[in-house]
C-alpha cells in the first residue's frame, strides 16, 4: 500500500487524485492533506480519510478554530512544507497552483519521495534547481498533467537518444475561431468555458491564452531533457491525442483516451505498473473520431509565444514569464485587464527583468517577486 500526502486536496486534481484513491482503497492510504484555505471542504476530507496530518498554507484559516488547532492542523506555508516531507509519506501529489508550490515540490525530492507533480510551475520557475533536489535526495519526478503522462507512456524505457522530438497536443481553448477582433470583449466568464476539461480558474484562462501550454513546453524540457527545438505543438481540438513522441526510426507512438484527469493521476501513482480501474475504461474510437490537428496561431495567442521564447532565454526568464503571467491572470478574472492586455502585461516584466541570472533558489523568489511587483505595476 502507498502512503500519499496530497497538497492542494480541494483543487480540481486534488479532488480527482482522491477520486482515484476511493476507487483503489487497498492500493492507497491517505496521510496527509493540504490545502489554501477551504477549511470546511478541507475539514470534510479530513472526516473521510482519516489522515495523520492536515494543514492550510493561509496563516490565518484557523483563526476561531480552536480545536482544529488542537486536533494538530498546521496553518502556514512551513506546516504545509512539513507535510511534504513527513516521513510516513511514499508519495506526495503537489496539485498546488501556481509557483506557491515549488518549494514543497524541492521538499519532497529532497526527502527522497516520488513526487506527483501537477504543479508544472516548479520546474518552469527552478527546472534545474528541482532536478538537483531529487539528485540530492533520491526524489522521483512522476508527472500528472495528461501530456507529460502520455510521452512518459509513450517513450516508456527507450533510451532519449531515439527519441526525435516530442509533439504536445493543445484544445486551442474556447477562443480558437472567434475572430481576433472579438478578442477584446472577452471576459473571465467567457474564458472560464474550456471546451473539453474540468480545470481550476487560472489553469482555465492559461489554456484558453495558450500560456498553459507554453508553461508544458518548458515543463518538457526539463522533465524529457530535450531541447526546445525538439519539442513541438499542435492543436488538436478534441483533447483525445493527448500527446506524440516521435522516434529516431520513424516511428510515432500517441497515447490516446477520454479527457480525464484520474488516469494521468492513476498513473502518476502507480508508474510503471497499470492497475485495473472499469471507471476509466470509456475509450469508444467511433465516438471519438474525427481526429483533426492544427498549427497555433501564435498572433491570436501571443502568451504562447512569448512562454517559449523565454524558456528559450533561460536564466530568470521563465520565472518572470511564470510570475507574470500569475498575475495578470488574476488581474484579468477580477476585471481589471482586459483578455488581449494580459501578454502586454507578461510582455512589459519579460522587457524589464528577462533578462536577470538566477541561479540558486534565493535568487529566483527574489525575481519572481520582483516580476509580480512590476506586472501589479503595468496591471
Amino acid at each position: 500500500m502507498k502512503r500519499l500526502v496530497i497538497l492542494g486536496a480541494t483543487g480540481s486534481v486534488g479532488r480527482s487524485a482522491l477520486a482515484v484513491v476511493r476507487r483503489h482503497p487497498a492500493r492507497f492510504k491517505v496521510v496527509g492533506l493540504a490545502a489554501g484555505r477551504s477549511v470546511a471542504a478541507l475539514e470534510a476530507l479530513a472526516a473521510e480519510f482519516r489522515p495523520g496530518r492536515v494543514a492550510v498554507s493561509d496563516p490565518a484559516a484557523l483563526d476561531g478554530r480552536p480545536e482544529l488547532r488542537a486536533a494538530g492542523w498546521r496553518a502556514g506555508a512551513g506546516g504545509v512544507a512539513e507535510l511534504a516531507a513527513i516521513p510516513d509519506a511514499d508519495i506526495v501529489v503537489n496539485a498546488i497552483v501556481g509557483a506557491a508550490g515549488l518549494q514543497h515540490t524541492i521538499a519532497s525530492l529532497e526527502a527522497g519521495k516520488r513526487c506527483a507533480l501537477a504543479n508544472k510551475e516548479s520546474l518552469v520557475a527552478a527546472g534545474e534547481i528541482v532536478l538537483d533536489a531529487a539528485r540530492r535526495g533520491g526524489g522521483e519526478l512522476v508527472p500528472v498533467d495528461s501530456e507529460h503522462s502520455a510521452i512518459l507512456q509513450c517513450i516508456g524505457e527507450a533510451r532519449r537518444e531515439e527519441v526525435r522530438r516530442i509533439i504536445l497536443t493543445a484544445s486551442g481553448g474556447p477562443f480558437r475561431e472567434l475572430d481576433p477582433a472579438m478578442l477584446e470583449q472577452v471576459d473571465a466568464a467567457m474564458a472560464l468555458k474550456h471546451p473539453t476539461w474540468e480545470m481550476g480558474a487560472k489553469i482555465t484562462v492559461d489554456s484558453a491564452t495558450l500560456a498553459n501550454k507554453a508553461l508544458e513546453v518548458i515543463e518538457a524540457h526539463f522533465l524529457y531533457r530535450l531541447p526546445y527545438h525538439r519539442i513541438d505543438v499542435v492543436v488538436h481540438p478534441t483533447s483525445i491525442v493527448h500527446s506524440f513522441v516521435e522516434f529516431v526510426d520513424g516511428s510515432v507512438l500517441a497515447q490516446m483516451g477520454e479527457p480525464n484527469m484520474e488516469l494521468p493521476i492513476l498513473h502518476a501513482l502507480t508508474w510503471p505498473r497499470r492497475p485495473p480501474d472499469r471507471a476509466l475504461c470509456t475509450f469508444d474510437p467511433l465516438r471519438s473520431s474525427p481526429l483533426t490537428f492544427e498549427p497555433v496561431d501564435t498572433e491570436r495567442f501571443p502568451l504562447f509565444g512569448l512562454g517559449v521564447e523565454a524558456g528559450r532565454a533561460g536564466g530568470a526568464a521563465p520565472a518572470v514569464f511564470n510570475a507574470a503571467n500569475e498575475v495578470a491572470v488574476k488581474a484579468f478574472l477580477e476585471g481589471m485587464v482586459s483578455f488581449r492586455r494580459m501578454a502586454g502585461v507578461v510582455a512589459g516584466a519579460l522587457e524589464v527583468l528577462g533578462g536577470r541570472t538566477a541561479n540558486s533558489l534565493d535568487e529566483i523568489l527574489e525575481v519572481d517577486g520582483a516580476a509580480r511587483r512590476h506586472a501589479a505595476s503595468l496591471v
